[in-house]
């Protein structure tokens, strides 16, 4: 019989929910950065090809990029730039934001007066984490799938209950199906089984049967962040 009270205990890093395009201008000199969702390495290396593609006839198209559900694939490239000044700065803040499957691209117009190495250190690290301040976040966790049928008179008020309670308890409303049932499905933390088990039986009288289903990591978007 499976356990409803077990704490998880690891912690995924995050991702974000789209694009985004940020500019700074620094001593004449602009950067503009797209941050954009990748899946994987070959997903990012093709962002950046299409960033340089319009983009040509940019100076520098630095980049940093993270990737795997752990975010244990990284890469930089400098593109040019004096070596450790743009796409390990730029890594460093991908990785102080725990983020994963993620590429950042900054594409620089040289304005014709050096910047020298902090300088570049800096306008590659703020680019990237200024264009972050404008995302969405999007928080990954393992989620235990849980399944529940109920008459089709019921379901408007259960659906009702469930949305309700999904707010409170980190966890995600999944797809409801109609059938000879209603069929709906929560995506819920392991610590919060128990709590769901007893809710739906306060709510539905103790006829509700829940199926627990397989565990899974999920994307549960965050509030977005208001840009300073």
């Amino acid at each position: 019989m499976r356990r409803y009270a077990r704490p998880v205990s690891r912690r995924y890093p995050s991702t974000i929910a789209g694009p985004v395009v940020h500019e700074l201008v620094v001593t004449k000199s602009r950067f503009i950065t797209h941050v954009v969702p990748a899946a994987d390495p070959a997903e990012a290396d093709r962002v950046v090809a299409g960033i340089r593609r319009v983009a040509w006839d940019a100076r520098h198209h630095c980049t940093a990029m993270v990737t795997g559900v752990l975010g244990d694939q990284a890469r930089s490239s400098d593109d040019g730039e004096p070596s450790g000044t743009a796409g390990v700065p730029m890594l460093e803040v991908l990785r102080r934001r725990d983020l994963t499957d993620v590429v950042a691209v900054v594409t620089r117009y040289f304005g014709g007066v050096k910047l020298g190495a902090g300088g570049l250190v800096r306008a590659y690290s703020t680019s990237v984490s200024e264009a972050l301040d404008r995302a969405q976040v999007v928080a990954r966790r393992a989620l235990t799938q849980v399944t529940l049928d109920v008459d089709h008179a019921e379901a408007g008020r259960l659906d009702n209950v469930l949305r309700d309670w999904v707010r409170h308890h980190d966890a995600v409303l999944g797809t409801t199906t109609y059938g000879v049932a209603a069929t709906f499905e929560v995506w819920v933390p392991e610590d919060g089984l128990a709590a769901l088990h007893a809710d739906l039986a306060s709510a539905t009288a103790g006829s509700a049967a829940p199926v627990l289903g397989e565990e899974r990591i999920v994307d549960v978007p965050t509030a977005p962040v208001v840009p300073r």
